[in-house]
């Protein structure tokens, strides 16, 4: 069963993923919060496998009550999901960096919502590879020179290499095609990856990949 905590300031769109949500058999909703400071207030007593957090709440907006959720370690396996009103929306970026798993617009189609919910639940991050290289297009102008990270010191060349290849936003089964290995052992290469890095998701890989000068806004192609 995957616990859902809804993180809204508007009851009618709270009220409405709900009803969505409740009626599945795997997925229920853990509770509600209304603003951000309620919302990291939930997370902490109710332990949530999912959170959808609007960006936009009085009191603590989405972003800094993501960054709070980041920040401790008791809530590592909280995945937190950012509702977005436009798929550009100016602070997906700094989500992303405070630990967001991925974002949704707020009028997805229902079947989309479920795939997202179910799909971040089971640890995947919500970038498609347009969005992936929107972020990574962000990073270039928003950084200085990326510098090799120490961190990095610890992966193996072929991990590196597959770092780079979900830098740049290639799935699981796109990453095995390109190195001619099956898509297991792609995922168990992404997987090893993000353990040595204590990477929550691909997400934070993109990151890491950009970060570390693994991956350079010329690649975006």
């Amino acid at each position: 069963m995957i616990r859902v905590l809804l993180a809204d300031d508007q009851s009618l769109v709270r009220a409405g993923f709900r009803a969505l949500l409740d009626a599945q058999d795997d997925i229920e909703v853990a509770g509600e919060a209304a603003d951000g400071e309620e919302a990291v207030r939930a997370v902490r007593a109710l332990r949530p496998d999912v959170v959808l957090m609007d960006i936009r709440m009085p009191l603590l907006d989405g972003l800094a009550a993501t960054r709070q959720i980041g920040a401790d370690p008791d809530l590592a396996a909280v995945r937190v999901v950012m509702l977005t009103t436009f798929e550009l929306d100016e602070y997906v970026f700094e989500a992303i960096r405070a630990g967001a798993s991925g974002f949704l617009v707020k009028d997805t189609e229902p079947a989309e919502l479920l795939r997202a919910v179910r799909a971040v639940g089971e640890g995947d991050a919500l970038l498609s590879p347009g969005v992936t290289r929107r972020l990574i297009a962000e990073f270039a102008a928003r950084s200085k020179e990326p510098e090799a990270a120490a961190s990095l010191a610890g992966l193996t060349e072929r991990e590196r290499e597959v770092m780079a290849l979900v830098g740049i936003g290639l799935s699981n089964a796109e990453i095995a095609r390109r190195l001619v290995v099956s898509p297991l052992t792609a995922k168990t290469h992404v997987s090893r990856t993000m353990v040595k890095l204590g990477a929550r998701d691909r997400a934070q890989l993109v990151v890491l990949a950009y970060e570390s000068g693994l991956v350079r806004p010329g690649w975006l192609g």
